[in-house]
């Protein structure tokens, strides 16, 4: 049986991801932070069939000893402060977990995996990196000027993934991804907002739906498919 380590599992990448995987025959482990994290309960009632071990992004060590507990054949980093406005009000949390805490995650792989125990490794990248486009369509070789924290932390995050493959020969992929939404999105992002503020427009719990630049222009992909692309990957 194949085994697999999600970081991020609370997320709606992490819970179609871990749905996707166990029904392709893994053994599907979720790092979640802490023992009391609150949301922990939803994947253990929701996703039976995935084991739940503690880890920390920030902290080398854990990471260290969950890849050691669960010995996995492959990681998917999904964890990060994946807030874009957040990003801004608390860069350095920013960097710390979605820029340094893939450099953690490489090094503690490279450190419990290696020729006898080889582990395949996921970043989840994001088009955020591209901030300032310089052309339309971007595609790989499209320059990256990144015009948020958060999208400064992704590049950070992408290169030290190439760079990990290029100097240990490491199986470690970069998958870029722009928007992707589902129902298990979180309240915070703009879909979520709005079936929820017009739910209670329609309910008559609040007159309006406020929301920030109605100008920008996006392509939304479902959050099911783009995972099935990160496990093909």
């Amino acid at each position: 049986m194949r085994t697999a380590l999600i970081t991020g599992i609370t997320g709606q990448d992490g819970q179609y991801l871990a749905e996707v995987l166990h029904e392709e025959g893994y053994k599907v482990y979720g790092l979640i932070k802490g023992q009391r994290n609150p949301k922990a309960e939803m994947i253990t009632t929701g996703f039976p069939f995935v084991e739940l071990v503690e880890g920390d992004l920030q902290d080398l060590s854990s990471l260290i000893a969950a890849l050691e507990y669960t010995q996995p054949n492959e990681v998917y980093n999904l964890g990060a402060i994946s807030f874009v406005a957040l990003s801004f009000k608390q860069a350095e949390l920013t960097a710390n977990i979605t820029g340094l805490g893939v450099l953690r995650l490489l090094e503690a792989i490279r450190l419990v995996g290696g020729a006898d125990n080889p582990i395949r490794f996921y970043q989840a990248s994001s088009s955020e990196m591209f901030g300032k486009v310089r052309e339309t369509p971007q595609s790989e070789l499209t320059p990256l000027h990144p015009r948020s924290p958060y999208g400064v932390a992704k590049l950070y995050a992408y290169w030290i993934t190439i760079n990990y493959r290029e100097a240990y020969g490491m199986f470690a992929c970069n998958g870029i991804l722009f928007n992707h939404e589902s129902p298990r999105r979180g309240e915070n992002f703009v879909t979520r907002k709005i079936t929820k503020g017009l739910t209670r427009v329609h309910a008559g719990l609040q007159e309006c739906l406020y929301l920030g630049n109605i100008d920008a222009c996006r392509d939304w992909g479902h959050a099911k498919d783009y995972v099935e692309m990160q496990w093909r990957m």
